[in-house]
């Protein structure tokens, strides 16, 4: 049975329901981050909403504090799904390095050397951009694009890799992520009030003090306490990244080259920026991961290694077709192998010249 391209996909990717679905290496961390949301929810309903249905008894407004929160809490999983279950915006992986970017040196030496260089510049918004090759996925990366050494994926505007959701955050899954983040905010926020509005009722109720609400209902202060701590970290990387989104950087970009002091080519003003991120459409995936695998194909050489070809002899022709089909390996052990065969070479023929003698 023919295989599809998520079943031989190189990267750490993980796939469900017949590629619709790709995940990071660490899905299993989605278990975590569901049950930290869920729980708290189920606890607040129960112990929490269940009561405060009574206390606003006209045309039973109560009930809207439940319903808000089962509604508001599925919203959140749903964007975690969009943001962790999709394509982040890897760039596929050539099965060879680019050909066109090969140049060969002799230096006086009788087999041509590969040389092949580690950076090019590109024009980005008229600006001269310099970009690195990446050795994996045998590709010179696009601007803003870096190589996740967790999915092992090349990704394009790569923010950062994110265990809570166990997937890389870049190009395709930054806007739900930013949401999800900001949501879940929101919902410790309406938890928390909640909570402490339950407290404060049954203080009015009983007379009492903080105390004594507090020991009548423990199950709202441990959601105090749960959502006041959360909020230092969604709250916080909710702001953060408003940050970065008005000044249209990326995590990675930020704690990389914060100390260079360098100016941001990709800013376009703060407005545009937010429009950027949250009103453009976004690029469809570069991949097909249930499309039927094709076999890659060699391209035909160029005309400089051709006529390089051409100028050596039957030892070094020998040597250049084996190059040719290894040249999606390790291009240091073939220069190697050059190195070595050049060597065996010389060896023989000054046997030969002894003979002779």
């Amino acid at each position: 049975m023919e295989k599809r391209v998520y079943e031989v996909w190189k990267g750490r990717n993980k796939f469900f329901l017949g590629g619709r679905l790709i995940f990071g290496p660490d899905a299993k961390s989605l278990l975590a981050t569901f049950s930290l949301i869920v729980i708290p929810v189920i606890i607040f309903c129960v112990f929490v909403g269940r009561h405060l249905r009574h206390e606003f008894p006209s045309y039973d407004a109560g009930y809207a504090i439940i319903v808000a929160a089962i509604v508001f809490t599925i919203y959140v999983l749903v964007l975690l799904l969009l943001t962790s279950a999709r394509d982040p915006g890897i760039v596929p992986r050539n099965s060879h390095p680019p050909e066109e970017e090969f140049t060969h040196e002799t230096g006086g030496r009788q087999t041509p050397v590969l040389q092949f260089p580690r950076t090019k510049e590109v024009m980005y918004n008229g600006i001269t951009v310099r970009v690195k090759y990446c050795d994996t996925c045998m590709l010179y990366r696009p601007p803003r694009c870096s190589h996740c050494s967790i999915c092992n994926n090349c990704v394009e505007r790569f923010d950062h890799h994110c265990p809570w959701v166990g997937q890389c955050i870049g190009l395709r899954n930054y806007r739900f992520f930013f949401l999800f983040v900001s949501s879940s905010t929101l919902l410790c926020i309406y938890v928390f009030s909640m909570s402490a509005l339950y407290i404060k009722i049954l203080m009015n109720d009983n007379e009492g003090t903080v105390w004594k609400a507090m020991k009548e209902s423990p199950a709202s202060v441990v959601l105090m306490t749960y959502c006041f701590i959360s909020l230092w970290f969604v709250g916080g990387l909710t702001g953060f990244h408003l940050y970065l989104i008005g000044s249209n950087q990326t995590t990675y970009e930020n704690f990389r080259y914060r100390a260079d002091n360098r100016y941001n080519v990709y800013s376009r003003g703060c407005i545009n920026n937010f429009f950027e991120v949250f009103c453009t459409k976004i690029k469809p995936s570069a991949n097909k991961f249930r499309d039927p695998f094709q076999e890659p194909q060699r391209p035909p050489l160029s005309a400089a290694r051709e006529s390089a070809g051409n100028d050596v002899g039957p030892e070094d022709r020998r040597v250049k077709v084996e190059d040719d089909l290894d040249i999606g390996g390790d291009l240091l052990k073939i220069s190697q192998r050059h190195n070595i065969e050049g060597i065996e070479s010389d060896i023989r023929s000054r046997g030969k010249d002894n003979d002779e003698d």
